[in-house]
């Protein structure tokens, strides 16, 4: 795969405060990466370096190649960028305000009009075209911001929080556009939406304080949670106490819990270790029967919350 972003030892201070802290990662093509962090971490930060609209304190970033502040025209005329917030001139329409960003990025005659049809349709934005932006719900106007980052087809494409303020079947179908395209594009998307990163996702980083503290795949990010691979497991007419007893004697189990609502116990097993063969020849032997048994994937909420959380304490201290 191509190397489309490369980010090296990158960082931003305003005064004593280390918004971005000597960050480093990489997005080949092909690849979708979640920008993933709490209010404040860097994420938009980062983003806005990588974009050009804010100078590093130090460090690089290159983007096909070209430095951001060596090349900055290159480095724009290869990216489209959703900002947060997606901003737009209130009083024009999408119509014309599609039709200046395409007159920006050097488009003209028919492979304008083509550009502009596209990126509407794809956007899912051509029943409002002719709206004044400013009367569009925040959920319309994101789609529009979203038309302009990919009116120009470009390779890469750095998207801040693009689901934002979308109703459930608009982020479905924001979410599916984002997979049509990733093939043959780098994409970067910061966002907060935990779903968002198995929904969208090869790759996902979590920042905290400004510096990154986990980068891997979404099955990697999971297997970092206690509920990796534990199993809820409920016995017929077998108090759940008994069963949890029996459990807590298997090498792979490291602990287990009463769940509520008489629905049996979870086991959680050693080092993440898959344990469910074990844990029903186990029951099995005992002459029981299994009424119901699920094995967990992880939770990325307690991931992310074990990472950003006492990052945040530390920092706070």
């Amino acid at each position: 795969m191509t190397l489309r972003i490369e980010i090296d030892n990158l960082a931003k201070h305003f005064g004593e405060i280390k918004a971005v802290d000597g960050v480093s990662f990489s997005v080949r093509k092909g690849e979708v990466l979640g920008f993933l962090g709490p209010n404040g971490a860097g994420k938009s930060t980062t983003m806005k370096m990588l974009t050009g609209f804010l100078t590093p304190t130090y460090g690089t970033a290159r983007l096909c190649g070209f430095d951001v502040l060596q090349n900055p025209i290159e480095v724009k005329k290869n990216m489209g960028y959703l900002p947060e917030g997606a901003p737009a001139y209130a009083e024009m329409t999408p119509d014309s305000f599609l039709r200046f960003i395409a007159d920006i990025r050097g488009l003209s005659g028919a492979d304008k009009l083509r550009a502009v049809a596209s990126a509407a349709e794809r956007a899912r934005i051509k029943q409002v075209m002719f709206q004044p932006i400013e009367t569009l719900s925040k959920g319309y106007k994101r789609r529009v911001g979203l038309a302009q980052a990919i009116l120009h087809n470009p390779p890469v494409l750095v998207l801040d929080e693009p689901t934002d303020g979308l109703d459930p079947n608009q982020k479905h179908e924001v979410r599916n556009l984002i997979n049509e395209m990733a093939e043959d594009k780098a994409i970067i998307i910061s966002t907060h939406i935990l779903e968002e990163v198995h929904a969208i996702c090869t790759r996902a980083l979590v920042i905290a304080n400004g510096k990154i503290k986990v980068d891997g795949t979404p099955t990697e990010l999971e297997a970092m949670s206690r509920y990796y691979n534990a199993v809820s497991v409920k016995v017929v007419g077998v108090e759940s106490e008994k069963v949890m007893a029996l459990l807590n004697g298997l090498d792979k189990v490291s602990e287990t819990e009463l769940l509520p609502l008489d629905a049996g116990c979870r086991a959680y097993p050693v080092s993440g270790q898959a344990m469910v063969a074990e844990l029903s020849q186990a029951i099995r032997s005992q002459g029981w029967e299994i009424a119901t048994l699920h094995v967990e994937q992880g939770h990325l909420d307690e991931v992310f919350r074990n990472v950003t959380t006492d990052q945040a304490m530390q920092g706070a201290a």
